[in-house]
């Protein structure tokens, strides 16, 4: 399912046009932004929960040459998946 098809599921769900679907899914991706932007998680009960989760520094290496190369520390946004939404897959 992508964006279109998603904001064509949720017009039909909630009784109302795409383009205000649309706009939904838009004020919905940019609250959840947010809130990760002020590395708060956002919960959603039954749904799942983003956080942002801090990976640190290490070696890998480059897979062509076989060198090592220092991958640096940073942060990372992390999806965890709520009962209901993991239940929906079996």
């Amino acid at each position: 399912m992508n964006k279109n098809d998603l904001i064509k599921a949720v017009a039909m769900a909630a009784d109302t046009t795409q383009l205000e679907a649309g706009r939904l899914i838009d004020s919905f991706a940019a609250a959840v932004r947010q809130g990760i932007r002020r590395e708060e998680s956002v919960v959603l009960s039954g749904f799942g929960t983003f956080s942002v989760s801090r990976r640190a520094a290490r070696n890998g290496r480059n897979p062509r040459t076989g060198q090592a190369v220092a991958i640096a520390a940073r942060k990372v946004v992390t999806f965890k998946a709520g009962v209901r939404l993991a239940g929906a897959v079996k």
